[in-house]
């Protein structure tokens, strides 16, 4: 039987065991399911960066760093980091059409297609564009790689499939078999469509390349877009004038009135001598307009300051940003509560902070992070790592914090993607002190690895990982665990039914939290430098770097 001591935060029976000597009482689930069960409210509208939303957030996380004895952590006694951006919304409807042989059929924006725009335009108006299949999308020389073989793709728009060309391949072919690579990502696709001068492009939405369903791509591509301040000429270089994603079932019909039969045509991109392919008389007509404005949007930044090695740091990271309001859905729900996805992750990171502010001061200087515009495209991470509060030559690691359990304990405890770094080892070893233990990402071909906040500082070269919840329930095993994570992602990911409820079990997420602290007041203590493996694609990143080091 399991006893819950609420006031020492410790387990007895299970695996949990979160010590009673801990600073400040130890690991709290009930503060980690008040602070998820706020932020996920309907009073924060689903904490979409530049609105009423997250100035109740950054007010609130403001409040409870101060409360737990941390120092603002940016600069000149701010607690924020502002993080400026151009946001872009669709102003009024998106009117579109496609023509196939010689009879044009609208198309439903967030139904058939979900059409945007970062491009520095006003009104975006194209009329009968023709359609060319350009396979994955990739151009990788150093894997002997070349999706687009010198098509002129000005004035078309590129039709492309999610992830990379060893997804669904028999065995691994030029990329990593079922572990994507970057290249697989939707990002990497969008722009290097727009280096090519592509008119527009096009992702044929496919659920288990993608890792999420079309209810997802709907969501993300029925909100405002978000993007970097750039001149006007950097902006047209970057972007197409039209991006967006198609349902497959809309590209089976493009392929077909082409002549064409899509499953054939995708094996055929699956092998490096593909070439890009017209998609018959196929054309598509789009009109619609949009706002662009320049925002402000805030990382909230505590710190707590390093006794005897205060020029060294290591940041806990989460970000605090979901989707705001939305379509209803069945229930007519708008709210995008964004509660797994990530007041999870943001309570952890406050709950950290107030147990580190209350034990002895370590050696090196902590930070607390809660980054914005994640959901963006990582962007308050991006802009952090471009603009360090301390420096990214001496951060000794980043911990970031992602999508914890509300479903109680597990043996198990994961990290997101293959990062080919020490901190895998070191949250196998915290794990086992605790009888527990590190179960690598079981779903490589979802590209987790390049879609959270540590991405961003790992291309920095700073050692950084993504920590999640582990699979293997201790009421059930693995196939619980798979079964409920396999439900929220078909379910509630990026939906408004992502929302805190009563039966919330915070046991696991205090366990999970507490390895976190685990980790952390080791590399807070510690002389050493956690290390990219040898052969790792950030490794150099940070060996540039070594003599800053001591």
């Amino acid at each position: 039987m399991r006893i819950l001591l609420l006031s020492s935060c410790l387990f007895v029976g299970g695996i949990a065991n979160a010590a009673n000597d801990l600073p400040g009482g130890g690991i709290d689930p009930e503060a980690l399911s008040r602070h998820v069960r706020i932020l996920a409210s309907d009073e924060f509208e689903g904490r979409a960066p530049a609105t009423n939303g997250e100035q109740r957030t950054v007010d609130y996380l403001v409040e409870e760093f101060r409360k737990a004895g941390l120092q603002p952590g940016g600069k000149d006694g701010s607690w924020v980091q502002e993080v400026p951006l151009v946001r872009a919304t669709v102003n009024g409807e998106v009117t579109a059409s496609l023509s196939l042989g010689g009879k044009s059929q609208p198309l439903v924006n967030g139904e058939d297609v979900t059409l945007q725009s970062l491009s520095p335009l006003g009104v975006v108006d194209q009329k009968d564009v023709p359609l060319v299949f350009i396979g994955y999308g990739i151009s990788a020389p150093e894997r002997h790689w070349d999706d687009y073989k010198g098509v002129d793709l000005r004035g078309k728009i590129a039709v492309v499939l999610i992830n990379d060309a060893d997804f669904e391949a028999d065995a691994p072919g030029a990329f990593d078999g079922k572990a994507v690579t970057y290249y697989g990502r939707w990002t990497y696709k969008f722009e290097e469509a727009a280096r090519r001068g592509a008119e527009g492009v096009l992702i044929v939405h496919e659920t288990a390349g993608a890792a999420y369903p079309w209810a997802t791509v709907k969501a993300s591509g029925t909100s405002a877009l978000f993007d970097i301040e750039r001149s006007q000429e950097e902006a047209l270089a970057a972007h197409t004038p039209v991006r967006g994603w198609m349902q497959r079932s809309l590209a089976e019909r493009i392929f077909s009135a082409a002549g064409l039969d899509f499953e054939a045509e995708k094996r055929k991109a699956m092998k490096a001598d593909f070439r890009p392919v017209e998609l018959g008389d196929a054309r598509l007509s789009t009109s619609f307009r949009v706002k662009r404005e320049r925002v402000v949007t805030r990382n909230v930044v505590a710190k707590l300051e390093g006794a005897t090695h205060p020029e060294e740091s290591v940041i806990f990271s989460a970000h605090w940003d979901a989707f705001g309001i939305g379509q209803p859905d069945a229930s007519g729900q708008t709210v995008r509560h964004g509660a797994i996805d990530n007041a999870t992750g943001v309570a952890s990171v406050l709950e950290l902070g107030r147990v580190f502010a209350a034990g002895p001061r370590p050696q090196r200087s902590l930070y607390f992070l809660a980054l914005t515009a994640e959901e963006k495209g990582l962007l308050g991470a991006s802009y952090y790592a471009a603009h360090p509060l301390a420096p990214l030559e001496t951060t000794a690691a980043v911990l970031n914090i992602e999508m914890f359990s509300p479903d109680g304990e597990t043996a198990d405890i994961a990290t997101w993607g293959k990062g080919r770094v020490s901190l895998e080892n070191d949250v196998d070893r915290v794990a086992k002190a605790r009888g527990r233990h590190w179960s690598p990402d079981p779903n490589l071909e979802a590209g987790f690895f390049y879609r959270a906040d540590h991405f961003a500082f790992a291309r920095k070269g700073v050692p950084a990982i993504t920590v999640g919840a582990g699979l293997d329930k201790l009421d059930g095993g693995v196939a619980a665990g798979r079964a409920l994570r396999d439900a929220y992602f078909a379910k509630c990911y990026h939906q408004a039914c992502d929302a805190w409820t009563p039966q919330w079990d915070a046991r696991g997420l205090a366990a999970d939290t507490l390895l976190v602290y685990d980790l952390g007041l080791e590399l807070a203590n510690s002389r050493q430098w956690p290390q990219w493996d040898k052969g790792a694609e950030f490794e150099a990143a940070r060996e540039a770097s070594d003599a800053l080091r001591r």
